[in-house]
């Protein structure tokens, strides 16, 4: 027999057991023993039912890359699942073990105050993941509240009299959900696949946890603990619900991993964490007010009152520097205002309104909040779209969904805004286009929204269509200037390579200047020419190469009979092939014949004829560039150093393992920035081109227009110094909702002020 149940072994209630007896530690290996038992083919069915959903999930996926996601996890999760089971059974035994000796177990993190954990989990980045765990730990303590309290309150005693709660019972949803997160470390999975195995852990460990908790009670009770417990709730707990069904549902129902059903619960769930229990005068917890609460009507009505005041009061103002800390004391009145204005439709005020209308009240402040905060948008933008607190506040509360649900057109219509107004400056609107359109919808909003929900869905097209006649603008200006930028580069990098190749030709010799200026000017841009029609593989420019040595060849001294002979013949071939050199870069005939006049005298001199006093061409006059026009740019003249290794872009300091320069290697196409050069204006410009030749970074405006281009390193060093920000790229809401999700984990957060502190200035 089950030591745990012998009635020989009555634990004497009239004093609480020594964390440190034999009788402790045997009562605890006994419930260790009942949860080792239940738990491990629940969390075995859990991935016996995996492999299946990720399958259906990977026929139904949309293309081949979703696919692979869930076959990829298949892979994953049959390699590592031991692993994984390993470590959450191992972690709920140990933690069982401790849990007679709380001060050495504090440590781990785990014990604390209710909810602490649930709130801990919150706080990571990953806002999906977070949001499905604390969503599973709310409604399972809600659920198995009976059962889970009368385990805690025996746990208790057994354990020398330590208040074992919710968050420090390692069998409870928060633990046993934090233990099975710790163990899915060892999965290498994306989170969609992640966010199916909680569903599958919800269903199969979860739910089924009733049944561990009943048999750990029966078996503390036939052991003399607590036996006349009775099976209810201490004052205050909030009232057992039955499992919601719709989380038992297919895993597969939710295959692009989003937990929109369980969204507001969760928030609800830290709301109330967050503004803690109203007392009442016998000493109830989350007593209600006296008077009736406001309905949902009265709220509507109430704030219809105050957005007819707003859109009365005439067109919105240009935004002025300090109209955002206006506005932002404004978002924290509502509140206040909304009860005001009640109890002036009513008769009295009201002091409070229904919990779920005081969560989404403080929701949307949070929300609009975060607006006037978040340095992505401009702060005439952010003063816009706070205007639009009262309507999306109506919203909310007719719809529900709206934070639930990223399709929703509320939601959409406020992103598509945040995302034009991302790209908003004063230089890139100068015919007011885009501002008088946010402007417009704002003034729509305020003056005709009251129930019709439709109004988001005809505002939301508006914007699109306007958005989709200015990217075709756009997209054609920034073609244009991509393939400017590009063609300058080809030019640019065919002019190093023909003055490199000119140069290597040259070597230390000392040419003539006739010769040199022919080279370093005509022939060279020749040879450019040739690379830009011909490429560098192309006979025509092996030929041109062929003339440069031939060329340079023709100016060694002629001093005997032989190499007098080889010069003359030569001489035709180098003629022929000059000519037409400079025919291709456009040189007038009489230029042609003047130049070939001069070399024909310099040649004659080599070939030691007698020349006339007037035919002499000095060694020390640059006879060419009497001859060539000046339409013939110098390109070995401007790029002498072209064969230095050391070029523009390294002479920046840069280090190369900074978080900048890291930053600028990770940064794509379509990512835009804000630039705070010193003496010029604040600008915003995307990253719209990165050259394959010179590795350049080409930032246009919102047009499509030029801004700048900077190398690498420079533009690491405009990051380091705080002369350029990368804005994010990630929706407004999705930010919104991380920035307030990780404010409620905080605890000193102060949710009903509806203030979440946070840095917006990341991506």
């Amino acid at each position: 027999m089950n030591e745990a149940s012998d009635p020989s072994r009555v634990v004497n209630l009239s004093q609480r057991l020594d964390p440190t007896s034999e009788r402790v530690g045997e009562l605890l290996n006994a419930v260790r023993s009942i949860a080792a038992k239940r738990l491990q083919p629940w969390i075995g069915n859990a991935f016996e039912h995996l492999d299946d959903a990720l399958f259906d999930l990977a026929e139904k996926a949309e293309n081949n890359a979703a696919q692979m996601h869930y076959f990829d996890g298949m892979r994953e999760v049959r390699k590592r699942r031991p692993a994984v089971e390993r470590s959450f059974l191992s972690t709920v035994n140990r933690d069982l073990g401790e849990l007679a000796h709380p001060l050495q177990s504090s440590g781990n993190g785990l014990a604390g105050s209710p909810g602490t954990v649930e709130l801990t989990l919150v706080a990571d980045n990953e806002l999906e993941e977070s949001l499905a765990i604390t969503s599973m730990i709310s409604k399972h303590d809600s659920r198995l509240a009976n059962e889970l309290f009368a385990v805690n309150q025996r746990l208790s005693v057994i354990c020398g009299g330590h208040k074992i709660e919710n968050a420090s019972n390692p069998v409870a949803p928060t633990l046993l959900t934090q233990a099975f997160r710790q163990a899915l470390h060892e999965l290498n999975a994306d989170m969609r696949v992640k966010l199916i195995i909680y569903k599958l852990f919800d269903r199969y460990v979860l739910s089924s946890l009733e049944e561990l908790y009943q048999e750990i009670n029966v078996a503390l009770v036939r052991a003399g603990v607590l036996p006349q417990l009775r099976q209810g709730m201490r004052s205050g707990d909030a009232k057992a619900k039955p499992a919601a069904t719709s989380a038992q549902a297919d895993a597969t129902s939710d295959e692009a991993g989003e937990i929109p059903s369980d969204l507001l619960q969760t928030l609800h769930a830290l709301f109330s964490a967050r503004r803690g229990p109203v007392i009442s005068g016998d000493g109830g917890m989350h007593a209600m007010p006296s008077g009736p609460l406001p309905s949902a009507n009265e709220l509507l009505g109430a704030l219809s009152v105050l957005q007819s005041q707003i859109a009365s009061a005439g067109p919105l103002p240009y935004a002025r520097p300090d109209d955002a800390a206006e506005l932002s004391r404004e978002v924290l009145q509502l509140k206040s205002q909304l009860l005001t204005q009640i109890g002036a439709l009513r008769g009295e005020r009201p002091s409070h309104v229904a919990s779920i209308d005081e969560d989404t009240i403080d929701l949307v402040g949070m929300l609009f909040e975060f607006i006037l905060e978040d340095r992505n948008l401009p702060v005439a933008m952010q003063v816009m779209l706070a205007r639009l607190q009262i309507p999306y506040l109506k919203a909310a509360i007719l719809d529900r969904k709206l934070f639930a649900h990223r399709q929703h057109p509320a939601r959409r219509l406020l992103d598509s805004l945040a995302e034009q107004a991302k790209s908003w400056s004063e230089e890139s609107d100068r015919d007011h286009r885009l501002h008088e359109k946010v402007k417009s919808i704002v003034d729509q909003l305020l003056h005709d929204f009251d129930d019709d929900m439709g109004i988001f869905e005809r505002l939301l097209a508006d914007l699109q269509q306007f958005q989709e006649i200015n990217k075709r603008r756009s997209e054609l200006a920034e073609q244009r200037v991509a393939e400017s930028t590009r063609g300058r580069e080809k030019l640019e990098q065919a002019r190093r390579r023909a003055a490199r190749e000119i140069l290597d030709r040259i070597g230390d010799q000392k040419l003539p200047p006739l010769v040199h200026g022919v080279l370093a000017r005509a022939w060279a841009n020749h040879l450019v020419l040739t690379l830009l029609r011909q490429g560098e593989t192309s006979p025509e420019f092996r030929s041109a190469l062929r003339f440069v040595d031939d060329f340079i060849a023709s100016t060694r001294p002629a001093t005997s009979p032989e190499s007098r002979q080889a010069l003359r013949q030569m001489l035709p071939s180098v003629e022929r092939a000059l000519r037409q050199g400079l025919i291709n870069v456009a040189f007038q005939e009489q230029d042609i014949e003047r130049l070939l006049g001069q070399l024909h005298t310099y040649y004659r001199q080599q070939l030691g004829e007698t020349l006339d006093a007037t035919e002499v061409v000095s060694v020390d006059e640059d006879a060419a560039m009497q001859s060539i026009p000046d339409s013939i740019q110098p390109v070995i003249d401007r790029d002498t150093a072209a064969d230095d290794p050391a070029d523009e872009e390294e002479i920046v300091e840069a280090p190369l393992d900074s978080p900048e320069w890291h930053q600028v290697q990770a940064l794509q196409p379509g990512t835009w920035l804000e630039f705070c050069l010193t003496d010029e204006t604040m600008t915003r410009a995307k990253l719209s081109w990165i050259s394959p030749m010179s590795g350049r970074y080409l930032f246009v405006n919102r047009r499509g227009l030029k801004v700048a281009d900077y190398a690498p390193r420079e533009l690491a060093v405009l990051l380091t110094d705080g002369q350029a920000r990368i804005l994010a790229a990630n929706a407004l809401f999705d930010r919104a909702m991380t920035a307030i999700v990780g404010k409620l984990s905080q605890p000193e957060a102060t949710p009903s002020t509806g203030t979440p502190s946070k840095d917006s200035d990341t991506a």
